[in-house]
């Protein structure tokens, strides 16, 4: 089982990875299915299903389908450009991807949300269309946006179902569990980022790999900046206030007086982490870590250790992000990171374990307590639903965020404080995750049917 750490941390844009970088993804293939493709296309047509279709204006789904049948994508994105071509495609009823010309889509009529029963791969499911002169289909093909940014056809879905448990990938070390990875790590004498970094090279020259990490690392620390420097109302109709950069001031004039109780160093780690989902609410460039809707854990907790922890040092950022990358890879290919198929639990749940996994690895713990941190902090999001007030991923994910990263780094501390034993696996603990998300009410799953969704008032 390989996943590469730049699968697992991409660059993109807000507010979600599935609802709103995934539908943008799955349009930009499906351009390219129509350019390969014999037909002479007229217009196109699409229809989002499931979680997309409920929550999909709330985490601008539309606007990411829109944008990407027009042929923007989340890496390149330029917001103001984006803007212009949104009020064109309203007032002229068209889109002009390159290479096809233009084609006949008016979102009105062609974008439909479909509030019945999701398709059956996966509940982020949506269709689209290329049709002739008579409105006809002349292509069609369904896509699944299954969390973080990636998205899979349903004939690929299909495949990587039934592939889940076949050969190991074609490198190094090829672990697909906890317990895989550790019997490598003591046999080859080598820490999880040290495997991970094996792994990559196979695919990939290691300067490479260096200015990669390095560029995702920029993109997050940028991001929590920014955060801090903005303030103003969160776009939605919520009426959300940011609040990182009040809170960051406030900080900053309490360490110059010297006031600040010992545990207002939670508050650093939130500050952090708020101010990337903060920024994540307002459409931003984020970098998936796993997802969007989690994007606030992992740097929360690097610039923590960074910022914070004696000894730090940036040139550790790199060991932090392979090692987390290989507990993300873990939980997605056992279980998974989509809040609408596993709830908050594979998100934010998700990341904590992962930043503290990093956390550890970077304060000198050994692969068991690598392993023990990283099942710390899962074992303690497990059950959490996924219930965004007004389908916007404002309230509760932007504090959550900042919970999760709290969490982190208490389990890479407490894990740091023992040996590595433990009663709860990993594995065991991931597992656990599948099936809780397997039993849980759909109304938990991202689809704003239930929990806080639906209790809040005036929502």
């Amino acid at each position: 089982m390989f996943l590469s750490v730049f699968d697992m941390f991409k660059v993109g844009i807000g507010p979600s990875s599935s609802h709103t970088m995934g539908p943008m993804v799955a349009a930009a293939r499906f351009l390219d299915l129509l350019r390969n493709s014999p037909f002479q296309a007229h217009g196109l047509k699409a229809s989002l299903h499931g979680s997309l279709a409920f929550t999909g204006v709330g985490h601008a789904t539309d606007r990411a389908t829109i944008l990407g049948l027009a042929g923007f994508s989340p890496e390149s994105y330029d917001h103001e450009k984006a803007e212009a071509a949104l009020a064109r495609i309203q007032a002229e009823g068209r889109v002009t991807p390159p290479g096809l010309g233009p084609l006949a889509f008016d979102p009105a009529r062609d974008l439909v949300f479909d509030y019945g029963p999701a398709l059956p791969g996966h509940a982020n499911g949506m269709i689209l269309k290329a049709t002739d002169a008579q409105g006809d289909a002349i292509l069609e093909e369904t896509w699944y946006s299954i969390g973080g940014g990636f998205v899979l056809t349903a004939a690929e879905l299909a495949e990587a179902t039934g592939a889940r448990k076949k050969a190991a990938a074609p490198v190094p070390f090829p672990f697909a569990t906890g317990a895989e990875m550790l019997a490598m790590a003591r046999k080859a004498g080598l820490s999880v980022a040290a495997m991970k970094r094996r792994n990559e090279v196979e695919f990939r020259p290691a300067d490479e790999i260096d200015r990669g990490l390095a560029r995702i690392w920029q993109v997050m620390s940028d991001c929590i900046d920014r955060g801090m420097r903005s303030d103003g109302i969160l776009p939605g109709g919520l009426g959300v206030r940011r609040r990182a950069k009040g809170i960051h001031d406030a900080l900053l004039a309490e360490r110059g007086r010297n006031l600040a109780p010992p545990h207002v160093i939670n508050d650093w780690m939130s500050l952090y982490a708020m101010a990337v989902n903060e920024e994540n609410a307002a459409g931003g460039q984020v970098v998936t870590a796993p997802t969007n809707g989690a994007a606030g854990v992992v740097p929360a907790v690097i610039r923590y250790w960074l910022d914070h922890v004696p000894g730090a040092s940036a040139a550790g950022v790199a060991e932090f992000l392979l090692t987390a990358a290989a507990i993300g890879g873990l939980a997605k290919h056992n279980a998974s990171i989509s809040g609408a198929e596993c709830g908050c639990q594979a998100e934010v749940g998700s990341a904590a374990a992962m930043a503290a996994a990093g956390l550890c690895a970077v304060m000198g713990g050994s692969p068991e307590q690598v392993e023990n941190a990283a099942e710390i902090a899962l074992e303690h999001h497990l059950g959490m639903t996924c219930d965004p007030v007004k389908g916007l991923v404002q309230v509760p994910c932007i504090e959550r965020n900042g919970l999760g990263a709290i969490k982190a780094v208490s389990a890479a501390s407490l894990a740091l404080r023992g040996d590595g034993r433990h009663l709860v696996s990993l594995d065991a603990c991931i597992e656990t995750m599948r099936q809780t998300g397997r039993d849980m009410h759909e109304k938990y799953k991202e689809t704003s049917l239930g929990g806080l969704a639906v209790n809040v008032p005036n929502c």
